[in-house]
């Protein structure tokens, strides 16, 4: 179920997002975005934890931060497979790295307290 529901605030954070900044982010319609978040997905559990391990000197002296540059980069090899999802430029990729970053730490712990059985 925080599958679906991570699934679902992605999505949704890429079509608001190309609605508000409509030429930095093109997402054609919402089974792009839909698209776009399940491979996000997969490329997050199968290439990020490598790519973490190589960067993790450079993780260690920004304090964390580069972790936004790893986010970006995901997004952007998202943008490579997926047709009708691109960004203008890397500076977007990072920002919408960002913002992705933000909203899921805010929907997260809410979603986790919705969906476990006590």
């Amino acid at each position: 179920m925080r599958f679906i529901a991570r699934l679902a605030t992605t999505m949704l954070v890429f079509l608001i997002l190309s609605s508000l900044f409509y030429d930095a982010l093109r997402v054609d319609n919402w089974l792009v975005a839909l698209g776009s978040a399940l491979v996000l997905s997969i490329l997050n559990t199968i290439i990020k934890p490598i790519l973490i391990i190589l960067t993790l000197p450079l993780t260690l002296i920004t304090f964390g931060l580069f972790t936004i540059i790893v986010d970006a980069i995901m997004l952007e090899i998202t943008a490579g497979f997926i047709q009708g999802f691109e960004f203008s430029s890397f500076g977007w990729a990072i920002f919408t790295a960002i913002i992705l970053s933000i909203v899921n730490a805010l929907l997260t712990p809410n979603i986790r307290i919705y969906t476990e059985r006590k």
